[in-house]
């Protein structure tokens, strides 16, 4: 009964979901991007000169404009730029969902146990959450490079996890004091529920929404702060991101002779952090029946 419960809660939210504009046009988007990281392990097998990182045309020296060879041009020392682009959407992929499953994960877990256990153990968890949340993360992010070096990818995905969890794990907090109040808990501990069942086995499946909400989000700012350590010159260099691209631009002087090469890349930072805000607009109405209502006003 229980799983057919939250089956139809599913079907429900996904109808409101899907006829939302703003769910249609974030869903296309996503799915563009999805597909260009895809063919990203592709394009380098047609040709080893279209590798976004080593492959070079040999017959280009400097950056050129696009051509048949090369649809978005070259850099300036001829690499193709669309192959870079395709590889930067597979970075901005590995970082956002990333980070923003692990901050999620533990800012749901760290915000339940808060919330239903309370007390002590309350205050310490929330009195470090507030630490971390007034630390900006990028700040952080370039004082630990200047003093450690460059980190690779999958450190700044960690970093970017570890500062991101505690504004998740207040508003989870706050859902779990509502609910640990609810005859349903207080029947589940009445019949000798452990706390440990309780709240992973009553109490999530009711926060899960919110935080896949909160988790859309978070992909948008861990993509513009990846893109931002890497312009800054202290993201992975054996990875190819659109900030790195952009970063290159910058650093070859090309920022206001090659718009092939500035442009594409912050278009689709843009685009993509647009198509996940999209899509945590939309989720929000199907969470909170009064935009919908507000919309049906309009």
């Amino acid at each position: 009964m229980a799983k057919n419960h939250y089956l139809e809660r599913f079907q429900k939210g996904w109808k409101i979901f899907i006829l939302n504009p703003l769910g249609k046009t974030g869903i296309i988007l996503l799915i563009i991007f999805m597909l260009m990281a895809i063919s990203s392990f592709f394009i380098p097998l047609l040709d080893p000169m279209y590798d976004p990182m080593t492959g070079i045309d040999p017959l280009i020296k400097e950056s050129m404009p696009p051509s048949f060879q090369h649809w978005l041009g070259t850099d300036n020392v001829g690499r193709d730029l669309f192959a870079q682009l395709m590889e930067g959407a597979k970075v901005a992929f590995i970082v956002g969902l990333a980070s923003a499953f692990v901050s999620i994960v533990l800012g749901t877990i760290i915000g339940m146990i808060s919330g239903y256990v309370g007390g002590i153990t309350d205050r310490i968890l929330m009195r470090a959450a507030d630490i971390i949340m007034i630390m900006p993360s990028l700040v952080v992010l370039l004082i630990l490079a200047s003093l450690f070096g460059q980190f690779n990818i999958w450190i700044i995905v960690f970093i970017i996890a570890i500062m991101r969890w505690p504004a998740v794990s207040r508003v989870i907090r706050s859902q779990a004091l509502s609910l640990k109040s609810r005859p349903f808990i207080e029947a589940s501990k009445v019949a000798g529920a452990s706390d440990i069942r309780i709240i992973f086995r009553h109490i999530l499946p009711n926060v899960l929404p919110l935080a896949f909400l909160y988790m859309t989000f978070r992909v948008t700012s861990a993509i513009l702060v990846e893109a931002a350590l890497s312009f800054l010159g202290f993201g992975d260099p054996s990875q190819v991101s659109w900030g790195m691209m952009l970063q290159w631009v910058w650093k070859s002087g090309h920022m206001f002779q090659a718009p092939y090469w500035l442009l594409p890349p912050g278009i689709c930072i843009s685009l993509l952090t647009l198509s996940f805000y999209l899509l945590g607009r939309a989720m929000d109405e199907v969470l909170d029946p009064r935009l919908r209502k507000e919309e049906e006003r309009k």
